[in-house]
């Protein structure tokens, strides 16, 4: 909650939620300490997933995140850690009553792959699936309602790959109550002065609009990076988002490693984050290798302070 105090007037404003849900943070090889990589991305009770490993739909349970409410999923890339429970929950969203469209975004090889794949498995479905070819060295809006648009952002990977950037779109500024009450304004008229009017008295006087309305509070953005090796121009296209998911499968001892299976290391992805200067950056797609990641949280942290690694269940705010 903001608050401003204005010649005596306590005016309170409450931002909608802005969230990301983590369901999975590991990479490729399966472990008991983390699941597939998938995230549910929040936004006025809408719900986006961004890639959906094997046994997301646990997750999703596990975390109390409603089916119904999921309206889109975002694949990054066909490995099957970030695709292979695609199938499963959309026959899960069947068996529990789906009637709403689910939209997939993917490469366009994919699909092929999963219409076979709900002919054979998911017949009857009371709902459509329906599928959006999205070209991975574009960078496109590739999704827009009123609440926000998503965009791919290019990655470079072992096989066509892209990120998604979602921006919330800028808020209208806030009335002041205070002053509307005193010009005796109608509000037939709080519209236009939400979108920029000045206001004209009976006696002729022009109120300037920022005498009439306070700033909103600055459009919030996240960007979701995986996979992807170190790119030194991907800064640009995530400059001054509000949070950077950047995955961080290696630390530096095993940059070698890194660049031979076109994936980054901790380090890589808070030279992203400081040269985009984001508000925060979380870590994921940890490779099995570490027993825990607090390794890849310093080297992170020595570049990017406001680093944080990522786990199954945790929420962050964007």
């Amino acid at each position: 909650m903001f608050e401003w105090e204005m010649k005596g007037v306590l005016m309170s404003f409450i931002m909608e939620p802005f969230k990301v849900h983590i369901l999975g943070c590991g990479s490729a090889l399966p472990t008991l300490q983390h699941n597939a990589s998938s995230q549910i991305v929040e936004l006025r009770e809408k719900l986006f997933m961004i890639d959906c490993g094997e046994g997301t739909q646990i997750q999703l349970r596990r975390s109390r995140i409603h089916f119904s409410k999921i309206i889109a999923v975002f694949i990054s890339h066909l490995h099957g850690d970030h695709c292979f429970g695609l199938p499963g929950m959309i026959s899960t969203f069947g068996m529990t009553g789906r009637t709403a469209p689910l939209h997939i975004y993917a490469p366009a090889a994919f699909e092929p792959i999963l219409e076979q794949t709900l002919s054979f498995f998911c017949q009857g479905l009371e709902f459509k699936v329906v599928f959006h070819a999205v070209d991975t060295t574009q960078n496109k809006v590739v999704y827009e309602d009123r609440s926000l648009t998503v965009e791919t952002i290019p990655l470079q990977h072992r096989i066509d790959c892209c990120g998604y950037l979602f921006r919330e779109k800028p808020i209208l500024p806030h009335i002041r109550r205070d002053m509307i009450d005193f010009y005796n304004i109608p509000i037939s008229q709080i519209n236009n002065i939400k979108a920029g009017a000045d206001w004209v008295t009976a006696e002729g006087e022009v109120i300037a609009n920022s005498r009439l309305t306070t700033p909103a509070e600055p459009a919030r953005s996240y960007a979701y990076c995986s996979d992807t090796r170190y790119i030194k121009t991907l800064h640009e296209l995530v400059k001054g988002v509000s949070t950077l998911y950047h995955e961080s499968t290696y630390s530096a001892e095993d940059a070698e490693r890194a660049r031979l299976y076109w994936h980054s290391t901790s380090q890589d992805a808070a030279k992203v984050a400081r040269d985009a200067s984001v508000g925060k950056l979380l870590l994921g797609h940890f490779s099995a290798r570490y027993n825990n990641e607090s390794q890849l949280l310093e080297e992170a942290k020595a570049i990017f302070p406001n680093s944080y690694l990522t786990r199954e269940g945790a929420t962050f705010d964007i």
